[in-house]
């Protein structure tokens, strides 16, 4: 008798831990959020500390940024409305940042944008284009979504 009582709550206390989980535990975001408040805070916070340096703090790039280099490489482009950032899907956006720039373009690209997967979470380098995202104006966030959805 003791055994069929014991199965049954042995079952209820593993459902019971898992739907617990599943409830406290942040859910992974898979795109750029400007609505989610606290993902943008936590991008604003990371920009700040590893993209600011290259890209400005107020997301302006870096001056002639379409104007290479002696050495080939491309200065930081802006982040805001002025930059082509917006052009790009957010999944195209992750990967640059996660893989860096060389390694998605492939070919022998040359490029300064290191690779941030070793440095940076997934869940940070969301936060941070959530923060990106947010400066934009309303207009081309509009238009970005419109063009996540082809």
């Amino acid at each position: 008798m003791r055994k069929s009582i014991a199965v049954p709550g042995i079952v209820a206390a593993i459902f019971g831990a898992v739907l617990i989980w599943f409830t406290v535990m942040p859910v992974e975001p898979d795109r750029a959020d400007a609505a989610d408040a606290g993902l943008v805070a936590s991008g604003q916070a990371v920009y700040s500390q590893y993209c600011a340096g290259c890209h400005g703090p107020n997301l302006e790039g870096e001056p002639d940024w379409q104007l290479r280099r002696p050495d080939g490489t491309l200065p930081a482009p802006p982040h805001d409305a002025t930059g082509h950032t917006w052009h790009h899907s957010d999944t195209a956006l992750f990967d640059l940042t996660k893989r860096g720039t060389a390694a998605v373009v492939g070919g022998g690209y040359r490029s300064n944008m290191p690779p941030f997967g070793p440095l940076l979470s997934d869940r940070e380098i969301w936060a941070v284009l959530s923060y990106i995202k947010s400066q934009w104006p309303a207009k081309i966030r509009e238009a970005h979504e419109r063009s996540q959805q082809k």
